[in-house]
């Protein structure tokens, strides 16, 4: 992906990690990915990380400081990897939307860094651009019922080949595109921002495509085929 010049002179150090995965099977749910999950929630909840804690940790307060300066208030809408820290600390479960989502939500739990994923066959990875959001612009985020017009601070990430916006950057993914189970291919980000090397981002992509292909693999495939 494509980073606009003026915005990586406004944020050097801002950085994506990309993967490509195919022949994907997605299902609604999977007996050995509840299994992983329930070790992993279990593992991050005998830390004895505290609420108040999470607030000091170096990654987190990179996510913050980057939402705060393309306008989103981070105490209103918590960057999403602090979000799934904070929900599996407060004894919640994460919610179950499909085995794609679910193991890079687990794979974000556990690597603090902030992961989008989009259907391959729904965007052209080669033309997609990050850069500062247009005034006016307007974008369908998943779930949302009607568009959000953006006040042009926002950081965006653009799909040049049709001039629509796949994601509000790094936050919220768009409808057209999201990942389900009828998805064969995807294409995921480790979203970086100032502050966060690239040791943690390969490490996040990396527990990401162990996680996904464990848990997307089609029926019969052996554990540890590619």
């Amino acid at each position: 992906m494509r980073v606009d010049p003026f915005l990586e002179a406004e944020f050097p150090g801002l950085r994506v990690l990309e993967l490509e995965l195919e022949s994907l099977t997605v299902r609604p749910r999977d007996p050995r990915l509840e299994s992983a999950k329930a070790r992993i929630l279990a593992t991050s909840r005998s830390r004895g990380t505290t609420l108040d804690a999470l607030r000091e940790a170096p990654l987190f307060r990179a996510y913050r400081e980057f939402y705060w300066r393309v306008g989103v208030d981070p105490t209103k809408t918590r960057p999403a990897a602090e979000a799934i820290a904070r929900r599996v600390l407060g004894g919640r479960e994460l919610p179950t939307i499909n085995t794609l989502v679910d193991a890079y939500n687990l794979a974000s739990l556990e690597s603090s860094i902030a992961i989008a994923a989009f259907d391959r066959d729904r965007i052209h990875p080669a033309a997609l651009t990050l850069r500062r959001a247009r005034a006016g612009e307007e974008f369908v985020g998943i779930g949302m019922t009607k568009p959000l017009r953006l006040t042009g601070v926002e950081a965006v990430i653009e799909d040049e080949a049709d001039r629509e916006l796949v994601a509000v950057y790094p936050y919220r993914n768009a409808e057209r595109s999201k990942v389900t189970e009828a998805t064969r291919a995807a294409l995921l980000m480790m979203c970086g921002v100032p502050g966060i090397d690239d040791e943690a981002l390969e490490n996040a992509r990396e527990r990401c495509r162990t996680l996904i292909r464990e848990a997307c693999r089609p029926d019969g495939t052996p554990p540890d085929a590619p």
